[in-house]
């Protein structure tokens, strides 16, 4: 059963409810990590940050967790430890906090950091389990290689602490082809070394993300840090979307030819049509950039949206002698099996990339779960 007959098989899904529902498809999660875990050797990190991509942070890390994953990752501390107060025992590991962090609590809670920088580690308290983060080439996170030296060899002369891993990562991944992958891995290889020559025995190595997994086998090291792939974000098409988003039509109006639609009249009927509004704005993650380009599926058709997308609201052009009625069930996205259009044509329409609408979405609409079937929690 696909996520959109699934949604059919519930009670008119939005319909029913008459607000707008996101449906998560945990079995696509599943599916998701069993494909991953098929590609690579060593272990496996589900990345669930940011409430989990937008699809329930505590919900994927249980469904990652008993199809092949064996870790789990988040950027704040925050995170990791609403992780742990659900009740989840995995490893966990943070990377990204500030210096005056209370690092206490990541010890109490058996969370595992990382450290850019010196100063980073020398706030931190005994028993603190740490991976060393280098900046392969982003110039973001992570100590510059060229005072990489420094924090590797405090760490080594450093009891009270415990190096479990070294990680970086690939700007350019997504594109196997850019020379500047193989000079990042080659970075990465050296600060390892540089760790080894400092007397460090760092457990964990990784440098691959979800695009480094699917494209670049050379960068997959002892672990695979899957994220954005546990939610079929993938250029190429080769997992499965989770999340279907759904809404009842509001109201439904004939309009004449000439009629404005919304702030600015941003479209104009060309001829006599029928409107259809939808409560899904820029406030439920709908971009705006997306407003004179967005489709949605109505009665098994796509259909435009017209005019500007509103705060609230969309308007949905369903064509002149269209029979639609109010609670009529619009598919805004979903994964493309029964014609709707996708989360990828979405970040296509707004000039943005998949990740910033799936962590866009806004908290009105109703969720709804598919879930995965059983297991064993971790």
């Amino acid at each position: 059963m696909t996520l959109v007959d699934h949604a059919r098989s519930l009670p008119l899904g939005g319909a029913e409810t008459g607000k707008p529902e996101l449906s998560v498809d945990l079995t696509a999660v599943a599916a998701n990590t069993r494909h991953f875990r098929r590609l690579i050797d060593g272990e496996l990190m589900a990345v669930v940050k940011a409430d989990g991509f937008g699809h329930g942070a505590t919900q994927v890390a249980r469904t990652a967790l008993v199809n092949g994953a064996t870790r789990l990752g988040v950027t704040s501390l925050a995170e990791a430890l609403a992780l742990r107060a659900a009740g989840i025992r995995a490893p966990v590991l943070s990377w990204l906090n500030p210096v005056a962090t209370d690092w206490r609590q990541a010890v109490a809670a058996e969370v595992e950091v990382a450290v850019p920088s010196l100063q980073h580690l020398t706030a931190l308290p005994a028993g603190t389990a740490v991976h060393l983060h280098l900046d392969c080439g982003l110039a973001r996170d992570g100590a510059e290689p060229a005072v990489w030296p420094a924090p590797c060899a405090a760490a080594a002369q450093a009891q009270h602490l415990r190096v479990v891993g070294v990680m970086g990562h690939l700007s350019s991944a997504d594109v196997p082809a850019d020379p500047v992958n193989a000079v990042q891995r080659e970075r990465f290889d050296w600060g390892v070394q540089v760790a080894r020559a400092a007397g460090l025995q760092p457990q964990h190595l990784h440098l691959a993300a979800t695009a480094g997994t699917l494209n670049d086998p050379l960068s997959h090291h002892t672990m695979s840090r899957i994220g954005a792939g546990l939610f079929g974000i993938d250029p190429l098409n080769r997992l499965r979307p989770a999340l279907t988003l759904t809404a009842p039509l509001v109201s439904v109006r004939q309009v004449g030819a000439g009629t404005g639609v919304g702030y600015g009249h941003g479209w104009v009927a060309p001829e006599a049509t029928v409107l259809g509004l939808i409560a899904l704005g820029y406030a439920d993650g709908l971009p705006r950039a997306a407003s004179g380009q967005a489709q949605v599926l109505v009665g098994g058709r796509r259909r435009a949206l017209v005019g500007r997308i509103s705060m609230d609201m969309a308007v949905i052009d369903l064509g002149p002698g269209s029979s639609a009625r109010p609670g009529d069930l619009v598919t805004v996205f979903g994964p493309g099996e029964q014609g709707e259009p996708t989360v990828a044509e979405w970040a296509s329409w707004a000039g943005t990339i998949e990740h910033e609408v799936v962590t866009g979405l806004g908290t009105r609409p109703v969720r709804r779960v598919r879930s995965a079937g059983p297991g064993r929690q971790r």
